[in-house]
Parts: structure tokens; C-alpha cells; sequence
């Protein structure tokens, strides 16, 4: 069994590889991931998804 470890990716980087790391973590599309954190940031009160977005950046480590 693989263990699966959530890292930001190094190929598929818009930004910081946040998205395309968490994509890959759960098995989902990355345009999906970054879709729905479009949208949760701009519908949410004060843009609170990019300072998560930037904690994410520093704390996730790159593959």
C-alpha cells in the first residue's frame, strides 16, 4: 500500500503547485481544485482563501 503525502507539485504550477498538490492528494481534477478555490474565495467574506492559499505555500512541502 502507498502511502500518499500531500506536497505541492513541481510540474503542474499556476502559482505554487498548492492546487495541483491537493488534487493530487485526493484523486480529483486539478482544474476542478482550482476552480472551486476561485470561487470559495471570491464568494467568502474579505478573500480569506488567499491568506490560506499563502500559509499552504509555506507550509506544504514541494515534491
Amino acid at each position: 500500500m502507498t502511502q500518499r503525502v500531500l506536497s505541492r507539485s513541481r510540474s503542474n504550477v499556476m502559482i505554487a503547485g498548492v492546487c495541483a498538490g491537493i488534487a493530487r492528494y485526493f484523486g480529483w481534477d486539478v482544474s476542478l481544485v482550482r476552480i472551486l478555490y476561485v470561487l470559495l474565495s471570491i464568494l467568502s467574506a474579505g478573500f480569506p482563501g488567499t491568506i490560506v492559499y499563502i500559509i499552504l505555500w509555506i507550509i506544504m512541502p514541494q515534491e
